[in-house]
């Protein structure tokens, strides 16, 4: 399934953005320091794919789009992946970051370890970015920015709920899997992400959390993001065992119109970016 939106011009002073996971694939192109959006493309595969399946997709819409094609001034890539960990700074060695993966990722010995460290909450996010997508965008760009979406999510949240002291829970629903990031007294609590195929499956990660944690699923607070509606069978069964749930809401700065049918909560780490 593709949904796209342009609205692209002449302008070189572009940003590209581009958010890649094995389940799918978004592009956003804006107008540099600004919220003007010129072009938005989301792609989600019907079947998981290998970093070099994903590699030959990425190939095929630089060249047929035009809209991904030309000069921008800057690009910025993020990594949805579970392919992460996250530690505290204080205790994090780069010499021996496989050690912090190897417990809950499949890594090889071969495996290039990158990693985000978020200064303002001593966290830092270790994750393998894909290295043939890294040289490709190399090779075509130059320099560029990477993140993993954990990074940009937890210091987002964390700046977002500093001052709120009760324990919160956020979840970010994608194609397949989602993410859990819960927050007490302004601190990051628990975050992980899970695979799942059915809503039975969904539920199941999220109350075993919650009981891991100890929060009480009638009265915390849920917000939930990402590929989720009121009308979809995940929500109503997370209604079902849960009372306090709400969608994100974000500043009016940050709430970038990508599509007519993209709502607020969705794509929320292309408009973090």
């Amino acid at each position: 399934m593709t949904l796209q939106s342009s609205n692209i011009t002449t302008k070189i002073n572009k940003r590209l953005s581009v958010q890649f996971s094995l389940s799918g694939l978004s592009f956003l192109v804006e107008v540099s320091n600004s919220n003007e959006i010129l072009f938005f493309s989301e792609t989600i595969f019907k079947q998981k794919q290998t970093p070099e399946d994903l590699l030959a997709k990425l190939q095929t819409e630089f060249l047929a789009n035009v809209n991904l094609q030309g000069s921008f001034q800057e690009v910025n890539i993020i990594y949805a992946t579970s392919l992460y960990s996250v530690v505290p700074t204080s205790l994090f060695d780069k010499n021996i970051a496989s050690e912090y993966l190897k417990f809950n990722s499949k890594i090889l010995s071969n495996d290039f370890i990158a990693y985000d460290t978020l200064d303002d909450n001593k966290i830092t996010v270790m994750y393998i970015p894909f290295v043939n997508i890294n040289n490709y965008l190399f090779d075509r760009f130059g320099d560029f920015n990477y993140y993993h979406s954990t990074s940009l999510l937890v210091k987002y949240l964390l700046k977002k709920e500093k001052k709120y002291s009760l324990p919160k829970v956020f979840i970010n629903v994608e194609n397949g899997t989602f993410d859990f990031i819960a927050i007490k007294n302004g601190e990051l609590s628990l975050c992980n992400s899970y695979e799942y195929k059915t809503p039975e499956d969904f539920i199941y990660y999220i109350l075993f959390c919650l009981e891991q944690l100890k929060f009480n699923p009638e009265t915390i607070d849920l917000v939930v993001f990402g590929a989720i509606e009121k009308k979809d069978k995940n929500y109503s069964i997370l209604y079902k065992y849960i009372r306090n749930i709400s969608f994100i809401q974000l500043e009016e700065a940050e709430n970038k119109i990508l599509s007519e049918e993209n709502l607020e909560h969705q794509n929320l780490l292309l408009k973090l970016i």
